[in-house]
């Protein structure tokens, strides 16, 4: 454990932040290695995997209900010094864990058709989707384990073990990728289904090393199989805080199915370069999501400690830190974006399309960093309704203009790309408007009420 109530906010956002953007750097290769070798399989496969891997945000949204539930409680209750609340809901997470993986794959293999059949602009390209969907769900199922692993490490304030799990596992797929996709040494590709199936196999190794990281060194949250029966006070207490984080990624899940609803009327070649273009934006915004994630355990154990004044000033230098790379990541945006792109896919349309959409979407990167940085303030408090509240104005006042420009006939691919734009300055402020409101009200009195509920001590 790491106490991140003392010393410097800015060292200890840095110590975190460093490794936790190197680890999501490379659990992002996932994707990027597998999108290299499907686009020399051809368009159709390249948007069937970039439209099936939108499911992705769905499971992430699951995921982000038990990974920021489980930062935050456990933040704070390292706060107070209390391990023993700490050890009961990391257990109380495995155990949700469980169910939650059960539940994605059988949702998962119910409805990839239909759900790539609603995306995907001919039957190549929902095919590919559903072949690669197949084949990847039990890596988004065994997500669950390895981010309830890794969240309870970073609620203590250790990022380190994660981050190595994730490097070990990314090469492990680098390896797997070209043997099961293009056949490389076996003479035998699987096309979009050894994409898949390379990721789960990694993700697997990497969920059985963080076990056994668990089970041999770690020592402030161990597993504990008497707490792994249901204790409904605790799945509430994770509940409150992570449906609303889950809300925020569920909303994104919508809003990634309107972008390519609206834009398969373009053709399969133009969803590849959406597809390409944002897979390379999500990669783009690790270091500023980085910030985020380290930000939310120093608030959580600083407002369980009680030292507000030190929560200020993680969100003021954390703040700062994010926009300024924002700012450095838009400037490479708009000089290289069309050579980004290029290393993905050789297809003319695609590369224009993905171009562009980076060139036009990186004008909001800046007030990115502001929403990444409000919500890991919002997660150490322990209140994220602030944050899905401020993601549904952003879908809103993306889907209604969009839908309304669709029904032009002069309707053009870009105009989506400046809506968005639109949209995301507007949750930034909106966001910090919120993050202004819970100082005033949360940072002003004692912090035992709403960091620890009735009853939770007694299922310690």
């Amino acid at each position: 454990m790491k106490d991140l109530t003392e010393s410097s906010v800015a060292k200890h956002i840095v110590q975190m932040s460093v490794p936790i953007a190197a680890g999501m750097f490379f659990q992002t290769l996932y994707f990027l290695i597998d999108l290299y070798f499907v686009a020399r399989i051809g368009d159709a496969a390249l948007a069937g995997v970039g439209a099936a891997g939108n499911f992705t945000f769905l499971v992430f949204a699951l995921t982000q209900v038990l990974g920021v539930g489980a930062v935050t409680l456990i933040s704070q209750a390292v706060g107070r010094k209390d391990r023993a609340d700490a050890t009961l809901v990391f257990n109380q997470s495995l155990a949700l864990s469980a169910l939650c993986a059960l539940v994605t794959l059988a949702a998962g293999y119910a409805f990839a058709r239909p759900y790539m059949a609603s995306l995907a602009a001919n039957a190549a390209t929902v095919a590919a989707g559903v072949d690669y969907l197949r084949w990847f769900l039990p890596s988004l199922a065994l997500q669950f384990a390895l981010v309830v692993m890794g969240s309870a490490l970073r609620g203590t304030g250790i990022v380190q073990p994660a981050m190595v799990v994730q490097v070990l596992t990314v090469i492990l797929n680098a390896i797997l990728a070209p043997v099961l996709i293009a056949g490389w040494g076996t003479g035998h590709p699987l096309g979009v289904a050894g994409a898949g199936l390379s990721s789960s196999l990694a993700v697997a190794v990497g969920v059985l090393m963080l076990g056994v990281y668990f089970l041999r060194l770690e020592k402030y949250v161990s597993f504990d199989s008497a707490l792994w029966r249901p204790r409904p006070i605790v799945w509430g207490r994770l509940l409150r805080i992570g449906l609303p984080a889950g809300g925020e990624f569920a909303l994104m899940f919508v809003f990634m199915g309107v972008m390519y609803s609206v834009t398969r009327r373009f053709g399969a070649d133009a969803q590849a370069g959406f597809g390409v273009g944002m897979r390379v934006m999500q990669c783009l915004f690790l270091p500023a999501m980085a910030v985020s994630f380290a930000t939310a355990p120093i608030v959580g154990q600083n407002f369980g400690a009680g030292k507000f004044n030190r929560v200020r000033e993680t969100f003021t230098i954390a703040a700062l830190t994010g926009g300024v790379i924002m700012a450095l990541l838009s400037l490479l945006a708009q000089w290289r974006a069309g050579s980004l792109i290029r290393f993905f896919t050789s297809d003319p349309v695609a590369q224009a399309v993905g171009a562009q959409f980076l060139h036009i979407c990186s004008w909001n990167f800046v007030a990115t960093g502001l929403v990444f940085t409000c919500s890991g303030v919002f997660q150490g408090l322990g209140n994220t309704m602030p944050a899905v509240i401020s993601s549904a104005t952003r879908l809103l006042s993306f889907v209604i203009p969009v839908q309304w420009l669709a029904t032009r006939a002069d309707f053009q691919i870009m105009q989506i790309w400046y809506v968005s734009v639109a949209s995301v300055t507007l949750q930034a402020l909106i966001s910090l408007w919120f993050v202004r409101a819970e100082f005033r009200k949360r940072l002003t009195t004692s912090p035992a009420a709403s960091t620890l509920p009735s009853g939770a001590a007694a299922e310690s």
